[in-house]
């Protein structure tokens, strides 16, 4: 019912979540990235050491801070897939940092 055509499928783009390669759509978040890579956590939290995934996909709740391109606390729902894009685990707090 909702399927669609091949012609209509938006282009794909490689990024590395990891340090694995993962085709994504364009114009996706780097958080469904994340997603589609299949990991089990992006982060973990400071305090406790719980593993985390991104949850809202909206901004809202920092569930799923990475680091990006180098960049740590980024939040990946709300930064946009870029060809080659590096995208890693979180693990503990880190310290903050100016986003380019």
């Amino acid at each position: 019912m909702f399927a669609t055509r091949p012609e209509q499928r938006p282009a794909t783009i490689e990024v590395l979540v990891d340090g694995t390669a993962i085709a994504v759509p364009e114009g996706a978040s780097a958080a469904a990235a994340v997603l589609l890579a299949g990991l089990p956590a992006i982060r973990e939290t400071p305090v406790s050491g719980a593993p985390r995934l991104p949850y809202c996909m909206m901004g809202i709740c920092f569930d799923c801070l990475a680091e990006i391109d180098g960049v740590p606390n980024r939040q990946a729902c709300l930064v946009t897939v870029s060809p080659g894009m590096r995208i890693a685990p979180q693990r503990g707090a880190r310290a903050a940092r100016a986003t380019p």
